[in-house]
């Protein structure tokens, strides 16, 4: 057993490291982290631990380690998506089981979609541990229930040979509002792309707290015909983030106003990075890499960190 200070861990599909920061705030300490996009590995080694690699989880190092962290694509099994089951992407998270049997993990701790926990794939992996020695549980949180200002729910699965883990205490819910306040002017990071004339015009007709409803009844002539058909259910997309609230869950495109409730509360403009950033709990020190659209998915991808932290509190406590 590692000091109680440093325990040392793995992360597979790391993507920029939200979920190792939420760890390594705990005491976790990265040895090494795996993930297929040289920009979220440059992204990782320049603000969490400079031990990432471009590099798959189909490959198996022999790496020493107490925890190992994995969080394998989820698009095949989002609701957001198609959710193909034959999707290539899907059986990914069946590497997990060989990783922690190399790496002789006391404690494996695996996030995903809710529905991932549905998935034929989730419990091939599931039985892969338990005949590793693991006994296993579940948790679907939101992160706005620990200190994160925005709703997004997320799986997790922990496999341990020590003993599982209390479920992390809930917190007051998180506002958005800090994230718009305070930006320092020159932030690398403070960028979005700027609007077409037409989506300028839409822009200026959505009210604070408003969405692509306000638009079609103001102009609707400068609406696409598909927006006709589109019902009371949906009352995000082309909207604005509501303030004095958590904001909808970021996805890996937040700065196109077509996908989610991602327009400033009171600009006519989407979020910056910046802005994003801060709404998965990123600090405003970090410096992403990578083209912007690049960006946005490392953020839109992660975990967020204080969500990361509440799991990594209860994890640690195993090590005690």
């Amino acid at each position: 057993m590692p000091p109680r200070s440093r325990v040392p861990m793995i992360d597979l599909f790391c993507g920029a490291g939200l979920l190792s920061a939420g760890f390594r705030k705990k005491g976790f300490e990265p040895i090494l982290a795996l993930d297929l996009d040289p920009a979220s590995v440059r992204s990782y080694n320049a603000n969490v631990a400079n031990v990432a690699e471009v590099g798959s989880a189909a490959k198996i190092q022999p790496h020493r380690s107490w925890l190992l962290l994995a969080g394998p694509p989820c698009q095949g099994f989002s609701t957001l998506g198609r959710r193909d089951p034959k999707d290539q992407r899907n059986a990914l998270c069946l590497h997990v089981p060989a990783w922690a049997e190399a790496s002789r993990a006391s404690v494996v701790v695996i996030e995903n979609v809710p529905p991932f926990l549905e998935s034929r794939h989730w419990k091939r992996m599931v039985g892969k541990l338990e005949d590793l020695g693991y006994e296993c549980l579940t948790w679907v949180l939101d992160a706005a229930d620990f200190g994160t200002p925005q709703h997004r729910e997320r799986a997790f699965t922990i496999a341990s040979k020590i003993g599982l883990p209390r479920k992390p205490r809930s917190r007051s819910p998180k506002v958005v509002d800090d994230v718009f306040r305070g930006i320092r002017r020159g932030d690398p990071m403070h960028v979005w792309p700027e609007p077409s004339e037409l989506a300028l015009r839409r822009f200026k007709r959505i009210p604070v707290g408003g969405d692509w409803r306000d638009v079609y009844r103001k102009i609707p002539r400068e609406c696409p015909p598909s927006w006709s058909s589109l019902g009371v259910h949906a009352t995000d997309i082309w909207g604005r983030v509501k303030l004095g609230k958590p904001s909808n869950t970021l996805k890996s495109r937040f700065q196109n106003p077509s996908l989610g409730r991602y327009i400033h509360p009171e600009m006519d403009r989407v979020i910056s990075l910046r802005e994003g950033a801060r709404i998965q709990g990123i600090p405003d020190e970090w410096e992403l890499f990578g083209r912007r659209e690049t960006m946005v998915r490392q953020i839109g991808n992660g975990v967020p960190i204080p969500l990361g932290t509440a799991i990594a509190t209860v994890v640690k406590e195993l090590f005690a």
